[in-house]
């Protein structure tokens, strides 16, 4: 009897925090839902020497940017930045090549101008888990706000992705990412506003969590906690009532081949709004008729299946598409090999069949990897 009334005063307890506790996120969104949307991942993520961050040479090498330590596939197309750095590196005419930095204004803002004139209704900027150690935020957060202000510039919808990357084996992960969330809500005001360009989901904002399922990361379901995150988001009176992404493994629905064999992952899933497979780097084209045929067989019987689980499970699919995949210099400065233009792009074609595939069978919603990642030449710019 005793535990029935504490079980009723918890219950009162908790309907009257939600009743006095005002949420801080804004309303009468711009975009209210994902459906029928295409949002592109941005990594924000390269840096140069004299550039605003006071940061060297980040992500176009590994600590310098040379024929040894270069990271990236290709070179991009600078014409309408106002502001690029010396690569080092010369072009086939023997003329400087340029790069940008993403710490710059004009870069990102150049960046969602395009998203507008190309129609994709805006970007997923990523947040990986070590920047949300206080001591890591400022670069990370300079980059959040410049997303902001361009997106609202552009009309382009923003939303936080957390990736998980670089969390460690057994670490509680629940109490930095929720601190961190509610960091972003009330010094950014990531979600402020009437009228606010944050994309809502279901009616509530949406909050993208990637990296879990995968066999290869060092952290699991259970230990990392992460469940705990996704409940502050879906419930919290003042910081929660959101709706939850999660990227997963492109296998999560049968819990095979590089996704953990653990059914925790359905429970997550299950808790959740949208799913999102990670397909970059699992499927490609030559050229050939074969292999066209036998990559739409497998997405037309996998996506399929993919649509009717995710129904049942009452989430919303989103799956991910690529323009092509090559990562021969990134895996080359970790002394491992892959060949240059493992997937290639095709002029489009590849891009397009991933595109037209997920729609045909049943994807309502589309996510792009990635706007600006040429470390992996999935860049769409």
């Amino acid at each position: 009897m005793l535990k029935y009334a504490l079980s009723l005063l918890a219950l009162a307890l908790s309907f009257s925090g939600g009743l006095f506790a005002a949420s801080k996120h804004g309303t009468n969104p711009i975009y209210p839902s994902y459906t029928g949307r295409v949002m592109a991942g941005y990594q924000g993520w390269f840096r140069a020497p004299g550039n605003a961050s006071g940061q060297g040479w980040v992500h176009w090498g590994r600590g310098a940017f040379n024929d040894d330590t270069c990271t990236v596939e290709a070179f991009p197309d600078v014409s309408e930045y106002e502001k690029t750095y010396d690569s080092g590196f010369l072009d086939k005419d023997g003329k400087p090549i340029k790069v940008f930095s993403s710490a710059d204004a004009q870069t990102v803002d150049t960046h969602f101008r395009w998203m507008k004139e190309y129609g994709v209704d805006g970007a997923m900027v990523q947040r990986f888990f070590v920047t949300t150690n206080p001591r890591h935020r400022e670069n990370s957060v300079r980059i959040l706000k410049l997303a902001k202000e361009a997106s609202k510039k552009y009309g382009r919808a923003l939303v936080v992705m957390y990736d998980l990357s670089g969390a460690r084996k057994g670490q509680d992960m629940s109490k930095r990412l929720i601190e961190d969330w509610k960091y972003l809500v009330d010094e950014l005001k990531i979600t402020s506003g009437d009228g606010t360009n944050y994309m809502f989901h279901r009616g509530k904002h949406l909050v993208t969590i990637w990296g879990l399922g995968f066999v290869d990361r060092p952290y699991d379901l259970q230990s990392s906690n992460i469940e705990k995150f996704i409940r502050f988001l879906k419930e919290d009176p003042e910081y929660g009532n959101c709706s939850v992404m999660l990227g997963v493994p492109p296998t999560f629905r049968t819990l095979e081949g590089d996704t953990l064999s653990d059914p925790k992952l359905h429970e997550l899933i299950e808790m959740c709004d949208i799913v999102s497979p990670w397909n970059p780097g699992r499927f490609k084209l030559d050229g050939t008729k074969e292999t066209k045929d036998a990559l739409l067989n497998l997405l037309n019987d996998r996506v399929s299946k993919d649509v009717k689980f995710c129904e049942e499970m009452g989430v919303d699919y989103a799956p991910v598409i690529y323009p092509g995949f090559s990562w021969h210099n990134l895996l080359a400065t970790r002394n491992q090999e892959a060949p240059f233009n493992w997937g290639p792009r095709l002029k489009g074609e590849f891009y397009w069949t991933m595109a037209h595939t997920m729609i045909a069978n049943g994807s309502k919603i589309i996510y792009v990897a990635m706007f600006d990642e040429v470390d992996e030449g999935t860049a769409i710019f």
